[in-house]
């Protein structure tokens, strides 16, 4: 799957519309369930997704395989595009006077309870998997990917070297990625 994902991106900085379409059907999903978890509204959400498409049409010459698989590539421009998003929203509340009325946010009914079910058992499959980590592990995986917190950041946090920090990222994701698989 790396692979071919890679092989999408490479073609995908030729200028391959057919490229791009096979990239959607492939990350779509994933990179719809980041944007949601960290943004928490599916219509942003899927801006946020629409947006992250056209930069990797702008930007998928700039794909480097020897840096990293093509997955985490495009992960970091969603995660990228989540937070953008988080700190403009951030700005607009800062200056906003006044303030929306709560009544107005309506939960959406879309999800199937067949949908409800197996989101479930995924979610409880990731949470086992968390808490095979070691506890600082699975705390600095949380911050950097849904808090947005930087390497350095965490690595102050939790008073170690820098690459030290980026060691225990890169091994904790393969650790969560060796037991999703399972």
């Amino acid at each position: 799957m790396q692979d071919e994902i890679s092989d999408l991106l490479r073609r995908l900085a030729r200028q391959d519309r057919s490229a791009l379409r096979d990239l959607y059907q492939h990350a779509a999903p994933k990179l719809t369930g980041l944007l949601i978890r960290m943004l928490g509204d599916r219509a942003e959400a899927e801006d946020a997704l629409q947006d992250v498409f056209v930069k990797l049409w702008q930007r998928a010459a700039t794909f480097d395989p020897d840096k990293g698989s093509g997955m985490s590539w495009i992960c970091a421009i969603a995660r990228n595009q989540a937070l953008d998003r988080l700190r403009a929203r951030s700005a607009r509340r800062s200056t906003r006077t006044d303030e929306l009325d709560e009544s107005v946010h309506v939960a959406d009914p879309g999800m199937s309870a067949e949908a409800t079910v197996m989101l479930r058992a995924k979610m409880q499959d990731v949470i086992r998997c968390f808490d095979e980590l070691p506890t600082e592990r699975s705390q600095a995986v949380k911050a950097a990917y849904l808090q947005g917190l930087s390497y350095q950041e965490l690595a102050d946090h939790h008073s170690v070297p820098l690459n030290t920090m980026r060691t225990w990222l890169r091994r904790a994701l393969i650790s969560l990625r060796e037991c999703l698989d399972r």
